[in-house]
């Protein structure tokens, strides 16, 4: 792939980064969660005390983030729907009361823009902890990565999980996970949508490119 010119906000593009292989795929992990009968359902999410936004409509692009390291506490998994313009989009939802994110980047693609062709919007925030979430939920489609679960729960029914964020839950009978502590290496990750209750930047730097510049390659 050739480098990306920059349009505005730096002067500077990153190299290419080679895909990792042999990761996780969540989305196949969440599959064993029963996520095939929530497209006629949708998703059920309570929450309480107005913690932040339950649902949301989410645009026709997926996003994608990754990481050096994740860090959170306060971890549920159960399955979902994302529904955008023109379709629906089965994704596990991951819900953090917290987490924190080393080397953190976030990419959307706008392919064919007016004029000036294909943009990458990039947003980074480079060291330990340049991201960090409270109450945090993820739409997710795929992630890539090393993970280790403290005090896991697998099997809960969704609509009991309580280890996360106040009323984050599924519906009952579906299958859902739980834990006290989740730790992710290496994470790579595309998302529909995200809601938290507060998201903060350390250093954070936004930047247009031409072409398909994404965080992962």
């Amino acid at each position: 792939m050739r480098e990306a010119d920059d349009v505005e906000f730096g002067d500077e593009v990153e190299p290419a980064v080679e895909p990792v292989r042999g990761r996780t795929r969540w989305l196949r992990f969440a599959g064993t969660f029963a996520v095939g009968g929530v497209l006629a359902g949708g998703l059920l999410v309570g929450v309480s005390q107005g913690a932040f936004a339950a649902s949301f409509a989410v645009s026709g692009s997926s996003f994608e983030v990754t990481s050096s390291h994740l860090d959170g506490t306060g971890f549920v998994q159960f399955g979902g729907v994302a529904a955008s313009p023109n379709a629906l989009h089965p994704v596990a939802e991951n819900a953090f009361k917290s987490a924190d994110l080393d080397n953190f980047c976030q990419s959307v693609f706008m392919p064919n823009m007016p004029i000036l062709g294909d943009l990458t919007l990039r947003i980074t925030a480079d060291g330990g902890k340049g991201m960090h979430a409270e109450n945090m939920l993820v739409d997710v489609a795929q992630v890539d990565g090393d993970f280790t679960l403290t005090n896991p729960e697998i099997g809960v029914d969704a609509s009991q999980v309580s280890g996360g964020p106040i009323g984050v839950q599924g519906r009952p009978g579906d299958f859902g996970m739980q834990a006290s502590h989740i730790t992710i290496d290496n994470l790579k990750q595309v998302a529909w949508g995200t809601s938290a209750q507060t998201i903060a930047f350390k250093g954070m730097s936004l930047r247009i490119a031409s072409g398909n510049n994404q965080c992962i390659k």
